[in-house]
């Protein structure tokens, strides 16, 4: 498949997924049409277009991104031809921080939704974090060195809802960076800027 085509096929995963217009041209849109990669009515990837892809998933509370963040989305990115990352919703974020974040859940999309390596940037379901790994069908879930997630219980999850994803576990940035890091150097009273 020709770049310009696997791009616009990568645009239309994106534009279903998100129901924003597929930022493609129409030509290679229409090719991926006449190849059976696209169907005519929805304009999202067939069953054999979505195979031609390889989804990763990645997510987390992406409050207050740093170096860290963007080292492991780039390790992500590399898995695949897809990045869709899911952010925390509010009331996740402060089950897991336990404190409310700086930014909404709408911020901090809007923040990931700007990084050059993220294809698209969804808000997690607060009650089942695996309907949001059903919705997307990624191919592998990527976890981040210093997540709370055991790849065990991903997979198991993953299992429930029908997902055969490959769950891995990223490296480690060098040197370590997390918000935990940045919370303890800057103290508490980050939160109050």
């Amino acid at each position: 498949m020709s770049p310009d085509k696997a791009a616009a096929l990568r645009a239309a995963y994106v534009s279903a997924l998100t129901g924003e217009p597929p930022r493609a041209e129409a030509a290679e849109l229409d090719a991926l049409l006449r190849d059976g990669l696209l169907d005519a009515r929805t304009r999202a990837p067939t069953g054999r277009g979505r195979a031609s892809l390889h989804v990763v998933l990645s997510g987390g509370v992406f409050d207050i991104i740093h170096p860290g963040h963007i080292h492991t989305l780039r390790q992500a990115r590399a898995l695949g031809d897809v990045l869709v990352v899911v952010v925390a919703t509010d009331a996740t974020a402060v089950k897991m921080k336990r404190r409310r974040p700086l930014h909404t859940q709408a911020q901090r999309q809007g923040l990931v939704t700007s990084l050059s390596m993220v294809d698209a940037c969804v808000v997690g379901d607060e009650e089942d974090m695996f309907r949001t790994v059903s919705r997307i069908a990624p191919d592998t879930i990527a976890l981040g060195y210093d997540q709370a997630h055991q790849e065990g219980r991903v997979r198991e999850g993953c299992a429930r809802v029908g997902s055969r994803a490959e769950v891995v576990r990223l490296g480690a940035t060098d040197p370590a960076i997390s918000s935990g890091e940045i919370e303890r150097a800057y103290g508490t009273t980050i939160h109050g800027i």
